[in-house]
Parts: C-alpha cells; sequence; structure tokens
C-alpha cells in the first residue's frame, strides 16, 4: 500500500482514518474490537443459538416427513384402488360368463375368450418352436438347450444392451420351463444344511435394473449362492419379458438352487391390466399369442409355497384363519390360472334374499343425497340389457346406502372384496347402514358394482382350493387381531398376530416371509417379528421412493437385510429435492382422480351448498372428498394443493379442477359419457385388447359397440345405441370404419394444463 493512501474501515459503528503512519493504530483498534466481540459470545447465548437451530431443523424434518407420509398414502390408496377395480371387472366377467347365455350376440363369446383361451393346436405340437426361423441378421443371443452358464451370461449380456431374444428361443425355454415345473409340488421344502445362505427377493414388477444390481451385489444364481424369488416378477415396469426369461434361464440351469414362488401378478388376466401383455405383444408381433398361452400355463404351475428347515415360511401375500398348509400341499395348482376367476356358481343355485347395487358413479352416501339423485341412481342401477334384466327377473333388490359404502365383491367364502376400508393398516368393516346392516356371515356375490347377500353355503372343494390360493396371494398382515376381508385391496384376507400365531404352532414354524407390499426401506417386520415383508423393486412408485432389500438366510435361520437403490438421477438430488420431486409426481395422479369423479364431487359440493356460492368449509369438503373417492387421505393437509380459500378461510371447491382439462377434444361426445369413458379407461382398454386379438391396436365400429354395450352393463349404466353410434363416428378421424385405440385412448386422457410449463415435477 503506498504512502499517502487511506483506507476507510467500519468498526463498532466508527470510522477510522488510516495512512501511512496510523496503520498500526487500526490495527490495535480492530484487535480490541474482535477481542470485545468474542467477549460479548457468552455460553447460554451459544446455547440459546443451538436450540433455536436445532429447533428449526427439527420442525424442517417433521415438515419433510409429513410430505413424504402423505405422498406415500396417496401411491398406495390409488394402486389399491387400481386392483380393486380390477378385481370388480373380473368379478363382472364371472358372472357375466356363468349366468348370460346372450348379450347381444357377443357378450360371452367376449369374455370366454379372456376368461377360458382356447389353446392354440399349434402348441401342441412336438417340438413346434423348431419351425420358426431364426434370421442370419439376428444378432441376439442363440440358446443351446439343456442351457449353460455361457447361455445365461449371453442373456445377461444381450439385456444389458437392451437387445430382445428372438421368440423361437423364448417358445423353446418356456417349453422346457413349462415341464419342470409340472414336476415340482405345490410347497417347496429347502434345506441349509449343504449350502451357506439362501437368498430371498420380494416382487420386482419387471424392474430389470433391480434384478441385475442383486446379482451385482449378491452374486448370480448357483450352487453356492441359491435364490428364492416370492413372485410378482412381471407388470408395472418395462422389463418384465426379460426379468422373468432370467429367472426361468436360471430355473432351468439351477433347479436344486434357484426357486420361484407365484404372486398375484403371476395371472393373465391381472397382466392385461397393468403391463405385462401389452408388452409382449409389442415386443414378439407375429409370437405373441402363442408365448402369452404358454406364461398362462407356466404362471398356474409355479409352486405356491417355500419352507426352510421347516421353521420358515415363504408366501407371496400372506395367510388367513383358514390357511391349511397340508390341504394346500394337496390341490390341483395348475387348473387355477387365474386368482381373479370365480369359481363358477350360477345364482340358481343361491338362496338370493335380498341385494344391493349402486353404480360407480354414485358413491355419495344416501344421507348426503336429495331424492331426486336417488331416484336417479336407482334409474342407472336398473337400465341393464335385456338378457341381464330376464337373468334378474324374480329377484328383489332393494336401494341400500351401504352399497355407497361398499362396492362389489365382497364374498366370506371367496376372499374377493371390493369395498375400500378407511385404513389398510387399521381395516374396518364395512359400515353398516339402517336398511341392511353389515355382517360378515352372509354371501356376497360378485356382480358388477353391487353387493348380494346370500345364505353363506358350504364351500365345495374347487371353492376351498380357489380361496385357498387367494389367501396365499393377496393377503396383508394387520396389527389388529382376527382376520377380515381384505377389503382395501379388494381380495384376500387381513390377518391379525393371532392368526400367525396359531399358523405357526400349527406347523411348527418360526417365522412367516411375505412381499405384495412396497416398503419405504424395502422390508418391514411386525407381529413381534414373526412376520417380515420384504420387497425388492425399488423407485417403484417415482424415483427415489423407495429403497428395494433381500433378505439371506444362514443356518442360524436369522435374517440378514440388505438395502439397495438402482439410481440414475437420485444420488444429484438433495433429500428436499427428492420429497419434492415423489410428492408433485402423486398430486397428479390424485389431481386426475378428481378430474374423472367431477360430476360426483361437484354433486356431493352442492348438498353443503345450497345458495350456489361456490364455496365450502373445508369440513365439509374434505368430507365430500372421501365419501366419494374413499381414499382415506389426509384430506385437510393436502388442501393446498389441490384448491383455493377465499379470504374468508372457505374453499373454493371449483378450483379442485383447474390444473386439468380433457385431452382430444370430441365436441359430438355426451358429457356424461366422456366422464364415464375419462374414468374407465383402463376397463375399456382391457376389454379392447380382448377384442383386439392380432393387437394390431385397430377394431371395427360395430366391435366398438359389441364392446360398449358389454361395458355398459358391468357399469350399470344406460348409454343409448345413439350416443354409441355418435362416440364411434368421432373418434373414426379417417372414416375407414375402423377406429384407431390409440387415438381413442389419447381422446380420453387427463391433461395437466402446467405441463408445459418449466417445472421440476414428473408425470407418474
Amino acid at each position: 500500500m503506498g504512502c499517502g493512501t487511506s483506507v476507510t474501515t467500519e468498526t463498532q459503528g466508527k470510522k477510522v482514518e488510516t495512512g501511512a503512519a496510523g496503520l498500526q493504530e487500526s490495527a490495535e483498534n480492530l484487535s480490541g474490537s474482535k477481542d470485545e466481540a468474542v467477549k460479548t459470545t457468552t455460553p447460554a447465548l451459544t446455547m440459546k443459538a443451538a436450540v433455536l437451530i436445532q429447533r428449526w431443523y427439527r420442525r424442517y424434518m417433521a415438515r419433510l416427513e409429513m410430505r413424504r407420509r402423505y405422498t406415500w398414502n396417496i401411491f398406495q390408496s390409488i394402486e389399491y384402488a387400481g386392483e380393486q377395480d380390477q378385481l370388480q371387472l373380473s368379478s363382472f366377467f364371472s358372472f357375466m360368463l356363468d349366468n348370460v347365455t346372450q348379450l347381444n350376440g357377443s357378450g360371452p363369446d367376449l369374455i370366454s375368450q379372456l376368461l377360458d383361451p382356447l389353446v392354440d393346436p399349434w402348441l401342441d405340437r412336438e417340438r413346434c418352436y423348431d419351425q420358426i426361423p431364426v434370421p442370419e441378421s439376428y444378432a441376439g443371443p442363440r440358446l443351446s438347450f439343456p442351457l449353460s452358464v455361457s447361455d445365461t451370461n449371453a442373456l445377461l449380456s444381450a439385456f444389458k444392451e437392451q437387445q430382445t431374444l428372438h421368440a423361437r428361443y423364448v417358445l423353446q425355454l418356456l417349453y422346457e420351463t413349462k415341464k419342470l415345473l409340472k414336476q415340482m409340488p405345490n410347497i417347496i421344502h429347502l434345506s441349509t444344511s449343504y449350502i451357506n445362505d439362501i437368498t430371498i427377493c420380494g416382487d420386482l414388477h419387471g424392474r430389470l435394473d433391480d434384478l441385475l444390481l442383486i446379482f451385482y451385489k449378491n452374486g448370480l444364481p448357483s450352487a453356492e449362492t441359491p435364490y428364492v424369488f416370492n413372485g410378482d416378477f412381471v407388470d408395472r415396469g418395462k422389463k418384465s419379458m426379460e426379468v422373468v426369461v432370467l429367472l426361468f434361464a436360471y430355473l432351468l440351469l439351477y433347479p436344486d438352487y434357484m426357486h420361484l414362488n407365484r404372486g398375484n401378478h403371476e395371472d393373465h388376466i391381472m397382466n392385461l391390466r397393468y403391463g405385462f401383455t401389452k408388452e409382449v405383444m409389442q415386443k414378439y408381433k407375429t409370437h405373441g399369442h402363442e408365448i402369452l398361452q404358454l406364461f398362462q400355463d407356466i404362471f398356474s404351475l409355479l409352486p405356491v409355497a417355500t419352507v426352510i428347515d421347516g421353521k420358515i415360511l415363504i408366501v407371496h401375500g400372506g395367510i388367513s384363519d383358514q390357511t391349511d398348509l397340508d390341504f394346500l400341499s394337496s390341490i390341483e395348482r395348475h387348473k387355477l390360472k387365474s386368482a381373479l376367476k370365480f369359481p363358477r356358481r350360477s345364482l340358481e343355485q343361491l338362496d338370493i334374499g335380498q341385494s344391493c347395487r349402486q353404480a360407480k358413479r354414485m358413491r355419495l352416501t344416501d344421507a348426503s343425497r336429495p331424492s331426486s339423485s336417488r331416484s336417479q341412481s336407482k334409474n342407472q342401477r336398473n337400465q341393464l340389457t335385456p338378457s341381464l334384466r330376464k337373468r334378474q327377473r324374480g329377484f328383489s333388490r332393494q336401494d341400500s346406502a351401504a352399497s355407497s359404502s361398499s362396492s362389489s365383491s365382497s364374498s366370506s367364502s371367496s376372499s374377493i372384496c371390493s369395498p375400500r376400508t378407511p385404513s389398510c393398516l387399521s381395516p374396518r368393516p364395512c359400515p353398516s347402514s339402517p336398511s341392511m346392516p353389515y355382517t360378515i356371515n352372509v354371501l356376497q356375490v360378485p356382480f358388477l358394482d353391487s353387493l348380494s347377500s346370500v345364505p353363506p353355503p358350504a364351500p365345495p372343494p374347487h371353492d376351498r382350493e380357489w380361496k385357498q390360493i387367494v389367501d396365499i396371494l393377496w393377503s396383508d398382515p394387520k396389527t389388529q387381531a382376527g382376520c377380515s376381508p381384505n377389503t382395501f385391496r379388494g381380495g384376500g384376507c387381513y390377518f391379525g398376530p393371532d392368526v400367525t400365531q396359531r399358523l405357526l404352532l400349527q406347523h411348527g414354524l418360526q417365522l412367516l416371509i411375505r412381499s405384495h407390499e412396497c416398503k419405504q426401506e424395502g422390508y418391514e417386520l411386525c407381529h413381534g417379528g414373526q412376520v417380515i415383508t420384504i420387497f425388492s423393486a425399488s423407485n417403484y412408485y417415482e424415483e427415489g421412493s423407495n429403497r428395494g432389500a433381500y433378505i439371506k438366510l444362514g443356518r442360524e435361520l436369522v435374517p440378514r437385510f440388505y438395502q439397495y437403490q438402482v439410481s440414475r438421477t437420485t444420488r444429484k438430488l438433495t433429500l428436499t429435492q427428492r420429497v419434492r420431486v415423489a410428492e408433485g409426481s402423486a398430486l397428479r395422479a390424485l389431481k386426475e382422480k378428481l378430474f374423472t369423479h367431477r360430476s360426483e364431487l361437484v354433486t356431493g359440493f352442492q348438498q353443503f351448498d345450497q345458495n350456489s356460492t361456490g364455496r365450502l368449509s373445508v369440513s365439509e369438503w374434505a368430507q365430500v372428498l372421501e365419501s366419494v373417492l374413499r381414499l382415506d387421505l389426509p384430506w385437510r393437509t393436502l388442501r393446498p394443493h389441490l384448491c383455493r380459500l377465499t379470504a374468508d378461510g372457505s374453499v373454493e371447491y371449483q378450483s379442485c379442477f383447474e390444473d386439468m382439462s380433457t385431452g382430444i377434444a370430441l365436441p359430438m361426445v355426451a358429457p356424461n359419457l366422456a366422464e364415464t369413458l375419462f374414468r374407465y379407461r383402463t376397463d375399456i382398454e382391457i376389454i379392447f385388447n380382448i377384442i383386439d386379438k392380432d393387437h394390431s391396436g385397430l377394431i371395427s365400429t360395430e366391435e366398438f359397440r359389441h364392446t360398449w354395450r358389454l361395458f355398459s352393463a358391468h357399469l350399470g349404466v344406460d348409454i343409448d345405441d345413439r350416443a354409441i353410434d355418435e362416440l364411434a363416428r368421432s373418434i373414426d378421424f379417417n372414416k375407414d370404419g375402423s377406429i384407431d385405440f390409440t387415438e381413442f385412448l389419447e381422446a380420453f386422457r387427463v391433461v395437466h394444463k402446467l405441463d408445459n410449463k418449466d417445472q421440476p415435477l414428473k408425470c407418474s
């Protein structure tokens, strides 16, 4: 610093002029100021600052945890609601197949294609796969049977490189797998006497990256590294075909060290809704049908349970108070192609005293519905096809509010039930009503969206076999004692710690390992440590939503847990960013749910808004949402994300639908029909796929009419043929007499208005 240069420094609010001669004085003043500041920092102030920081951090983490929990609840509630819809649709198909001889000339034929598909004679030929040529241009793996380690290594490398196995090798692999599984018992018994550890994995759901990560961390299947994969290999993920091919390949290579249990998604009817059928047909357009038929047989041949050292029972879902492992060992499992295909039983065999039905479109409680609305709902329930009305002639039906809180197919004997309870953690029986008190000693016949109460007959042997399988594949544990219908999922049972204890004691077991439920940490213990849930598909709902895990068991039979998370972007995000991404995805899915139930919600809001102000109290708003959607969510907590408040604290309920709009505008479609199509888009897709035999994506307008007649019978709504014809014409864009199903689905898709704006949130 040159002579004559001056520096102005502000210390303790005073300016000190320094020059070349005053530098020493300035330094002394600064040193004195620092000492003075240090002296004023007392231990009490330091402690107070630390407490304030700690308090802020705890509040911040608590808010973050709250957001994480309600995000999880949204994902899980919507997932289980989808499973209920599938069970209701399957219930309707079963009823139609068993009790309706004709539905406008097409009903049972279409349904039988789904529930009782004809086996292609080509598949019965000896070594039919040899007739499929493999072109020289095919660059994927070429398998030779019996398989060797080089074959499985070639599969691993090919799938890592996004290659597809040729249909000829897929069919041969499936044939060999089918032959092997036919020789296996229903319950596999393993011993740890000759091995170090057994690895147990849960749901994979088509996540190839998770399977490869497990193999990388734990080792490839071999005599030294045996595995048990506990079901749900397919559906939801985009690589289900690769996952199941790898598992079957290792099963053929090491049949004594690779074990596969059946899950509830190893079911061809579930595959229609959740993606596996579509994936197979897209990857194998020529031989897709033959491959799917073989998968159907193989899935029914998979063992349903594994027992290790006579002490540890492994099943996919759980148990019930009627689970009998000895009986389960003796059933002919291959006859149960689908747990969603209900045992055949015509209504003439049942003494029906009364039933209650209500269309899915009207879910409000009877108390909050005006007489005109109840009358309209009753009229809708009576609008069935002539053949259905003929079948129902002589049956007396009464309207009941119970059906507004308990939708279709609850059965104490069948264990398939669709009413949603307020919580999967604390299941409660369906709410009762003055006109029909809820009891569990009646059979709830699965019919449309209805409950038909009949005295419980003694279950035939086939029914008992079916129930045993359903309970094993679909049940969930609960904290309360006892066993009750799993009303939140719609199938299986809730089993309490007493049920677990009784089964373990009865068979000399000490631990039950199951999967079937996504857990945030990849695993969870309950029932005093006697039940372990293991889930191996990380990022199941959204990137960063959950970890995957697997269990290792040694000779001491003490479970050791290993967690992991497949991550492409998660590592770059902070905890807050991960929560925000998952939260945004969950809220988008929830808003779509609100949009597809718009008319019901508005009707419910208007019951409280008698003066048409467009406003409600937060309590009334939350009450209507829960009564219509029945998702058991913290609506008051979610309110800031779903709607606006006025200055006086009231809810502007129309703001719930502002962020969403429809897909392609179809002015010829009536609003009520359009909303029905929005809501049941997935169900319609399933029916379309049944009709579209070659999966070309095109069906004729006449087939479309037959489809809609079938589906309108499922919904119990009356839509005349003219409206259906207008809809068919409006989506036949090129007027060639065929309907492009992809364009049809695009027309009835919920679009988020904020999609085009710069937002970090991803769609679920």
